[in-house]
């Protein structure tokens, strides 16, 4: 049986889906080929339709879970965005969370396009953050180093709370120290 060129394009954006959730939640090599198709609703054969190889779909897992993070966050200011971010919700619900958070490590032993993929993801959220801190305070001389500082401590909240057992003390005193570090980076530009 054929299919049409919608429904295969449809196929294909379900993969992509899936495999940007499982990746996030258990990492690429947590995930088969045929698990991730199967929470598409596919069937195993078919993944090769779509995709050279699993580094392929990583890839565009990756460009998809950023656009997912880019639109949950379009509309926030940079604090409320941070306040969001450096969270117990976020923290928990690591398959929708930010590939950044989850993925950083093991994109780093990614191939180069696997790893530029990424890099677009984060250059395009610290000029989100940037873009808001320099309406917000125009006179700052280097809000795309303090958008850069503002996100890599945001992810590694993310990352260190995650480490601890969730209902540990510290995995919170993590998260609130680093959000009210943010907060004070955005507002004011200096550490508290």
């Amino acid at each position: 049986m054929r299919i049409t060129k919608e429904q295969k394009q449809e196929n294909h954006e379900r993969i992509v889906a899936a495999a940007s959730e499982l990746f996030r939640e258990r990492g690429f090599d947590g995930v088969g080929v045929a698990e991730l198709m199967e929470k598409a609703g596919l069937t195993h054969g078919g993944f090769y339709n779509h995709f050279r190889s699993k580094d392929e779909l990583i890839t565009e897992a990756i460009i998809q879970g950023f656009g997912e993070i880019a639109e949950r966050y379009s509309g926030y200011d940079a604090v409320a965005a941070v306040e969001t971010y450096i969270s117990r919700g976020h923290r928990d619900a690591r398959a929708l969370g930010c590939p950044a958070a989850a993925l950083s490590g093991e994109a780093a032993r990614q191939p180069n396009e696997t790893r530029s993929a990424f890099a677009a993801g984060i250059d395009n959220l610290v000029r989100v953050i940037g873009d808001d801190m320099a309406r917000t305070r125009p006179h700052s001389f280097s809000t795309r180093a303090q958008a850069i500082s503002v996100l890599a401590q945001a992810v590694g909240a993310i990352i260190l709370s995650r480490a601890c057992p969730d209902s540990s003390v510290l995995a919170d005193e993590i998260l609130d120290a680093c959000r009210a570090d943010c907060r004070s980076m955005i507002e004011h530009g200096v550490h508290r």
